[in-house]
């Protein structure tokens, strides 16, 4: 017979184990509660720790108690593919609010959001990536250097569009005169290739932040898109590579990718980027806050969604990269510096091509664009692009 204290303390340590054992875990959810979850990645330290916790109780208690740590040790498994699930459903959830918005706008009696050619926001084509090449009446030579270089042609542009989900058009506006010869001389270049996305705006260099607005409005109200692209017209670009970029970042709510950069805030008048409300930025010699430089940006579709939504309220800024970046100040927005989005031209993208890190975007910066790029896009996509190939190659 065995005696009774020998049973009284086997029930004691068996007390004892699973005391520990609850007070591992409320000792754990306090470091759970007031860590916050964006400081390292998700559950890695989390798990580490908790799992010494489990392992010291499981060493020393009978087996009923490490059975009851193996459920937890489970439980734990499935908390962790919860919070996977909960952020990609976060982006769902921005979505609807932003659709919420423009419902309520529309009950407000706004006016219903359509493209130039009348099509409704309800009838969107479905897309990948929407590029926008920002030109001007001026720039026909460009256009082409940038037709006979990386942006497909004819029938590989509807190509493009319908295997891969990815858009190129050059965006314009209108004259102050709409019946004048530069309308009319864009009109014609549009029927020869089919590749503009025309806007309800006044071209004008100081116009470029209105401009910036109607794009987004414009391709919004057609394109039921996951990203749109502002990109100038003497810059080049690797779709693929683009492509492949932002796929990495789809499931992402609200993000705002480009080349960072915080340059001053230029008072004095008369010089290139001058800024007329430099006061608003604080003591002169100020910089501006981080934002993406202009040759090459890139939004998600709630952010574009936001920009349309509330186009008539945001405030214009002198420089247009300066205004897109004022929009999301105060907006729970993820900023990624991708540096790949603003290579040199050769040899820093020559370089990088045959290391096999071919770019996204090249430019001088010296420049703001590829230096004297009528002449120079050709030589610039021979050294440096993707392969004419790569586009379709990739998965996306």
């Amino acid at each position: 017979m065995r005696p009774k204290g020998g049973t009284l303390s086997v029930k004691l340590l068996v007390v004892a184990c699973v005391a520990s054992f609850l007070a591992g875990m409320l000792f754990t959810n306090r470091i759970w509660t007031a860590s916050e979850p964006d400081e390292e990645p998700p559950n890695v330290g989390r798990r580490f720790m908790h799992d010494e916790e489990i392992q010291l109780i499981a060493e020393n208690c009978d087996p009923k108690t490490k059975e009851a740590v193996i459920q937890g040790k489970d439980l734990l498994n499935e908390v962790s593919r919860t919070h996977e699930a909960i952020k990609t459903l976060d982006k769902t959830v921005s979505m609807l609010e932003m659709e919420l918005a423009a419902a309520r706008a529309s009950q407000a009696g706004s006016p219903a959001v359509v493209n130039p050619v009348g099509e409704y926001a309800d009838e969107r084509r479905k897309a990948f990536i929407v590029v926008g090449v920002n030109t001007a009446f001026s720039s026909r030579k460009r256009r082409d250097s940038v037709r006979e270089t990386w942006m497909p042609q004819g029938k590989k542009l509807k190509q493009l569009e319908q295997e891969k989900g990815i858009i190129v058009r050059f965006v314009i506006g209108h004259s102050a005169n709409p019946a004048s010869n530069l309308d009319r001389a864009i009109d014609e270049e549009d029927a020869q290739h089919g590749d503009f996305l025309r806007l309800d705006h006044i071209e004008g260099y100081l116009e470029l932040s209105a401009k910036t607005k109607a794009f987004f409005s414009t391709a919004v109200a057609k394109w039921d898109a996951d990203f749109f692209v502002k990109v100038d017209d003497d810059v080049h670009v690797n779709l693929g590579v683009l492509g492949t970029t932002l796929a990495r970042h789809q499931l992402k709510p609200r993000v705002y990718i480009g080349c960072m950069k915080s340059g001053p805030v230029l008072s004095q008048k008369g010089v290139k980027y001058h800024e007329p409300e430099y006061w608003k930025f604080g003591e002169e010699g100020n910089k501006y806050f981080r934002h993406a430089t202009g040759q090459l940006y890139v939004v998600s579709k709630d952010l574009a969604t936001y920009i349309s939504i509330n186009k008539p309220i945001l405030h214009k800024y002198a420089n247009e990269d300066v205004s897109l970046g004022a929009w999301f100040i105060g907006l729970d927005v993820e900023q990624i510096d991708d540096r790949s989005f603003c290579c040199g031209t050769p040899p820093d993208c020559e370089w990088k091509a045959q290391a096999g890190n071919a770019c996204a975007a090249s430019f001088d910066w010296t420049c703001s664009g590829i230096c004297k790029s009528v002449d120079r896009m050709r030589d610039v996509h021979q050294r440096c692009g993707e392969g004419d190939d790569t586009v379709w190659s990739a998965i996306f």
